[in-house]
């Protein structure tokens, strides 16, 4: 008791904040969406309805590829997988993500051009790191995916918004992109199928992307994270095609195509046929960062050539169908919910942004507002777009089972009606 009495006593140094990360965590969507999860009434029998965030792997009808689970299972019981990797990854998992990226670009890249990640978001993390340069900064579309400003933030990296236009099918808005550039800027980011808009951008619309970063002098990073998920009238196509008109940097992952998010595997490639990624070393720069972050697992690095090559086309159609479905769904409900207004019907990844009309509804003074108060009155979450640069918008996921889909969003009409502003009668 008496030396615990002098420790407490003691003036310690450490536990002071650090005020870059307490901004960035504040601001993730994990954060967000949990501090709505906290909101919930648990005494409501109602099933909560997790129209929040993009994970579909707990609802059966999304439920992963039975060759992806045959070929993890087996390499996890092969006792070929328990060392280290090296930093870039294992061989045979980049060589299968070069082999299977190249199949739709016009060129071939190989094992050199890959480094694996821990999922996506690692890949985000490791290139905000190899850009943050002294006085660089990089482009950034609003609304966005948030995790881009926080690892932006963490590492010094100045970032600035070009507008992606609800009235233009949310296309990137290039005359803003142009504006915003400068002799420091390094790289602009864009997300194709889109998180958080739910748009899926043409090849001529990529094609003017890359004119625009060759004018610029500045790489684009693509987030295919949701790859071929497109279910409208626009194919996906890899911003990698342009690749000879100024250097891309693709990164994706199989937590969405394969319904897999929590398995951690993602990459970054050098889509670039005239090689000036690499004279410029960014790929050698990803290495030495990978060198001293987390590793992708090994096991689902070995299972990766098996997931890719033995996965059924059935399973990708089956679920592009289930996502269809959802999306249309969540299109029809909102058009019969008075104070939200979609102004794009969405066509890819799993995400829409809608409008929040504010003037139809009393006592609700923003959308942060709406969105507490939907999740303890009706047990739905929803994200605000404040969280994505969207102040009074929100983002709907639909990668939700279609029945507890449509109950959900009844709720967001009950929930709409009931803080409805009274009309006034003549």
């Amino acid at each position: 008791m008496e030396n615990g009495g002098e420790a407490a006593a003691a003036k310690w140094r450490f536990g002071a904040a650090n005020p870059a990360l307490h901004a960035a965590s504040s601001q993730s969507l994990r954060s967000i969406v949990t501090r709505l999860y906290d909101t919930l009434d648990h005494t409501d029998p109602r099933p909560v309805a997790p129209l929040g965030h993009g994970d579909p792997s707990a609802f059966a009808c999304f439920r992963a590829a039975p060759a992806a689970v045959d070929a993890l299972a087996a390499a996890a019981l092969s006792g070929k997988h328990n060392s280290y990797a090296r930093a870039a990854g294992v061989e045979e998992a980049r060589s299968a993500v070069a082999a299977h990226l190249s199949r739709e670009l016009p060129y071939e890249i190989t094992a050199g051009d890959v480094v694996m990640t821990a999922g996506c978001n690692h890949a985000i993390e490791v290139m905000m790191a190899v850009l943050a340069a002294p006085g660089a900064n990089v482009l950034l579309p609003r609304p966005g995916y948030p995790m881009y400003e926080s690892r932006a933030a963490l590492c010094g990296l100045e970032f600035r918004h070009f507008d992606l236009l609800p009235d233009k099918s949310w296309e990137v808005d290039l005359d803003g992109v142009e504006a915003l550039a400068d002799d420091n800027t390094v790289a602009m980011v864009i997300v194709n199928p889109n998180n958080p808009c739910g748009c899926v951008y043409s090849y001529d619309h990529l094609a003017k992307i890359a004119e625009t970063a060759r004018k610029l002098g500045i790489l684009v990073i693509s987030d295919e994270v949701y790859d071929h998920c497109a279910f409208g009238s626009k194919p996906f196509v890899p911003m990698g095609v342009f690749g000879g008109t100024a250097p891309v940097v693709t990164m994706g992952g199989i937590s969405k195509r394969w319904m897999v998010p929590g398995w951690r595997l993602g990459w970054i490639a050098a889509t670039d046929p005239n090689g000036i990624l690499r004279d410029k070393k960014i790929i050698e720069s990803v290495i030495g960062y990978r060198a001293i972050s987390v590793d992708p697992v090994t096991f689902v690095q070995g299972a990766l050539p098996e997931i890719i090559a033995n996965t059924d086309k059935a399973f990708f159609e089956n679920a592009m169908d289930v996502m269809r479905e959802a999306a249309e769904i969540c299109y029809q409900k909102i058009k019969d919910i008075e104070c939200i207004t979609c102004p794009h019907k969405p066509e890819g990844s799993m995400f829409v942004m809608v409008k929040l009309d504010l003037s139809c509804l009393d006592g609700i003074h923003n959308d942060v507002d709406f969105c507490t108060k939907l999740a303890r009155e009706e047990s739905v979450v929803i994200c605000p777009g404040s969280g994505l640069g969207m102040k009074n918008w929100l983002r709907i996921t639909f990668a939700v089972d279609p029945p507890l889909l449509k109950d959900g969003l009844e709720r967001v009409k009950s929930f709409c009606k009931r803080h409805g502003k009274t009309k006034e009668v003549n």
